[in-house]
C-alpha cells in the first residue's frame, strides 16, 4: 500500500519529518527576522501597533506645539533637524513643524483631539497637570491605574524664575546683597509709585513666582502640602505681597518686550525667567536689567519635550520624536541652548566658560539661586492656583458697550456672549464690576458693586442690549474713567473693557481732551488700565490705540477666538 501510495503522489515518512522540520525552521528564521526588524525599529507600544495598522501610519512628520518664550531658540534647533534629512527604516523623511501656543491651551487641547503630537511648555508642572486631567476623564476601576495622557518626557533647557529689576532699583533694593520677596513687599507697600509685576498663574513665570510666595508664607523650601497652602498665616503673607502688584500681564515675553520699548517708565521690577534677562540686556543699550533670586528659594522652568500617546501616534512619528530628543540632547544643541541664556540639561557643560552668556554684564550670577523650592506634587499645585483667585489683588471693572445702530446683528450677539462668558468665568465674588452702556450718548450705568450682589443685574442687563443710534464711544469710555477716578481706590487694579465696532461721531469730549484727562488721571489720580476691543473693519483703530495707549492697555480685535478668550486675555491683567 505505501508504495502504491508512493506512485500515487504520497509523502514516505522519513520525507514528512524531513519537510516538517524544515517548515519550522523557516519559521523560526521568520520570527527571529521580525524581531530583529522589530528591534531596528524600536519598540511598538500598543498604540502604536494599532496605529501602524491606520491609513498614514508611515508618516513622519511631528507636530510640535512650543511656549512663545523659546521660539527663537527652537526654531534654529529644529532648522538644523530637519537639515539633517534623517529618514525611518521604511524611507519616510523625518521632519518636524512647530505651532506656537500657550502652555495652558497646550494642556487644553492635548485633552481632546490635539493636531500635535508632542509639546514642549514651559515646565513640567503643565504635563503634571495634562495627566492629571487625563486621569480623572477615564473611567478606571477601583485600583486601576489611569492611562496616561502624557508618554515620554526630557528636560533640555532650563531657567530659574528670577525678580528683574533695572540696575538703579536693584540696588535701591539692597542689590548685590540678597533680596527677597519681603524687600519688595516692603518696597511697594511704603512707596506708593513702585510698580512692579508677575504673571498670572496661567503662565509657568506667574504660577512659579507664586509657588515660591507660598512655600515662603509657609516657612518651607520642600514638601508644601495643601494644608500648607491654605493656612491662615501663608494667605496672609501671600495677600500682603499680592495686593502689592500693580497688574499681572498677559506673560513674561509681552512684559520683556514692552520693557524694550517704553523702559523704565514701564514697571520698577517684574517676574520673570532669567533668560529673558540675558535676552533683554543684550538687545537694550541703554540701563540693564538686573536678575534677582529671591531669597526664600526659587523654582526653575525645567522646559521639557514629550509626546503624547494619541490613538493616531504613527509609529514613525515616535521614531521622529526620539531622533528629535537625542538631538536636542547633544553636545551641540545643548551648547546653543547655553548660547541663548539657558541653563543646558548637560550638567558637564560648564555655565561660566568664556563663550557663556551667563555673567554679570548680562545681568545673571550662574552660581544662584542658593535656594532651589521643591516642585510639589500636581494636587498642591492645583490647589495653590485655586487659592491664589482669593488672595491675589482684587479688582474693578467697568465695561464700555456699544450698543450703537452699526453693532445690530451678529456684532452685539457676539458682544453679549463674550461679556456673558466673561461674567461666568470669575471665580470669586469679590471682583467689582460694573456696565456703561453707549450709543448716540450714555444710556444706563450700572454702578460698580461686587459680583456676588450684582451678578443677577449685569446679566439681565446684557441680554436686554438692544442696538440703534450713533457711536459715542468716547463719552462712555469718559464716564467709566471718571466713575473710578471718583472711587479713588487704590488698594484694587482698575480698568475699562470697551468693546465696539464703529468710529466716533457723537461725543461731547474731543480725543485729545480724553487722551490728557487719562494720563493726568492715571499720575494724579487712580491709574486705570484701559482695553478695547475692536470688531469688525469700520472700527476707529486710531481712536482706540489712543485711548489705550494712554492707559497703558492694549487694543485687540474682536475675532472668534478673542472672544472665546476675552476672560482669559482679562483675567491675566486682573
Amino acid at each position: 500500500m505505501s508504495r502504491q501510495r508512493e506512485k500515487q503522489g504520497g509523502v514516505p515518512p522519513a520525507a514528512t519529518y524531513t519537510i516538517i522540520v524544515g517548515a519550522l525552521a523557516l519559521l523560526l528564521c521568520c520570527a527571529l527576522a521580525a524581531i530583529a526588524w522589530n528591534g531596528l525599529r524600536g519598540p511598538l507600544t500598543p498604540l502604536a501597533q494599532q496605529a501602524d495598522n491606520t491609513v498614514g501610519f508611515r508618516n513622519a512628520t511631528l507636530t510640535l506645539a512650543y511656549s512663545p518664550e523659546k521660539g527663537q531658540m527652537l526654531q534654529i534647533l529644529v532648522d538644523q533637524f530637519n537639515r539633517q534629512n534623517l529618514r525611518t527604516a521604511d524611507g519616510q523623511a523625518m521632519q518636524v513643524k512647530l505651532v506656537e501656543m500657550n502652555p495652558e491651551d497646550m494642556v487644553s487641547a492635548a485633552l481632546e483631539d490635539p493636531t500635535f503630537q508632542a509639546l514642549t511648555p514651559d515646565s513640567m508642572l503643565w504635563l503634571d497637570q495634562l495627566d492629571r486631567q487625563w486621569a480623572l476623564r477615564q473611567q478606571v476601576e477601583a485600583g486601576q491605574i489611569a492611562p496616561r495622557r502624557v508618554g515620554e518626557a526630557t528636560r533640555y533647557a532650563v531657567s530659574p524664575i528670577v525678580i528683574a529689576a533695572w540696575e538703579t532699583v536693584a540696588r535701591d533694593l539692597g542689590w548685590p546683597q540678597p533680596v527677597g520677596w519681603n524687600t519688595i513687599q516692603k518696597r511697594a507697600a511704603d512707596d506708593a509709585s513702585f510698580k512692579w509685576n508677575h504673571a498670572s498663574t496661567g503662565h509657568a513665570s506667574g504660577l512659579l513666582a507664586t509657588l515660591a510666595e507660598f512655600y515662603a508664607g509657609a516657612g518651607k523650601t520642600r514638601g508644601l502640602t495643601a494644608d500648607d497652602a491654605t493656612a491662615q498665616t501663608t494667605l496672609d503673607y501671600v495677600r500682603n505681597i499680592e495686593r502689592t502688584v500693580k497688574y499681572y500681564g498677559e506673560g513674561e515675553l509681552t512684559v520683556i518686550e514692552r520693557a524694550q520699548k517704553e523702559g523704565r517708565s514701564f514697571l520698577d521690577a517684574f517676574v520673570v525667567q532669567e533668560q529673558l534677562v540675558v535676552r533683554f540686556n543684550r538687545d537694550q543699550r541703554g540701563e540693564k536689567l538686573v536678575a534677582l533670586y529671591p531669597t526664600e528659594g526659587t523654582l526653575w522652568a525645567d522646559h521639557p519635550l514629550a509626546l503624547l500617546e494619541l490613538p493616531s501616534l504613527a509609529a514613525n512619528q515616535r521614531r521622529t520624536y526620539q531622533a528629535l530628543r537625542e538631538f536636542l540632547l547633544n553636545a551641540d544643541s545643548q551648547k546653543l541652548v547655553l548660547s541663548y541664556g539657558y541653563r543646558p540639561a548637560d550638567l558637564s557643560i560648564a555655565l561660566d566658560s568664556a563663550d557663556s552668556p551667563l555673567t554679570a554684564a548680562n545681568g545673571v550670577d550662574p552660581k544662584q539661586p542658593q535656594t532651589t523650592l521643591q516642585m510639589p506634587p500636581a494636587a498642591v499645585v492645583e490647589v495653590v492656583q485655586n487659592v491664589w483667585y482669593y488672595t491675589k489683588r482684587l479688582t474693578n471693572v467697568f465695561l464700555v458697550v456699544d450698543t450703537s445702530g452699526s453693532m445690530r446683528g451678529e456684532k452685539l450677539d457676539a458682544a453679549k456672549t463674550a461679556l456673558g462668558a466673561f461674567l461666568a468665568q470669575i471665580k470669586g465674588s469679590q471682583e467689582r464690576i460694573g456696565l456703561v452702556e453707549f450709543s448716540g450718548q450714555v444710556n444706563n450705568v450700572i454702578e460698580l458693586e461686587e459680583l456676588g450682589r450684582t451678578r443677577d443685574t449685569l446679566d439681565s442687563a446684557i441680554a436686554a442690549l438692544n442696538a440703534n443710534g450713533d457711536t459715542a464711544l468716547l463719552d462712555g469710555v469718559r464716564t467709566a474713567y471718571q466713575r473710578l477716578q471718583e472711587r479713588g481706590d487704590k488698594e484694587r487694579i482698575n480698568a475699562i473693557v470697551a468693546m465696539t465696532d464703529g468710529r466716533e461721531n457723537a461725543s461731547s469730549v474731543s480725543l485729545n481732551t480724553l487722551v490728557r484727562e487719562i494720563q493726568r488721571g492715571n499720575q494724579t489720580g487712580v491709574p486705570v488700565v484701559i482695553f478695547c476691543i475692536a470688531y469688525g473693519s469700520d472700527a476707529d483703530y486710531d481712536t482706540l490705540r489712543a485711548v489705550a495707549d494712554a492707559s497703558g492697555g492694549q487694543v485687540r480685535e474682536g475675532t472668534e477666538q478673542t472672544i472665546r478668550e476675552l476672560y482669559k486675555l482679562l483675567s491675566s491683567y486682573f
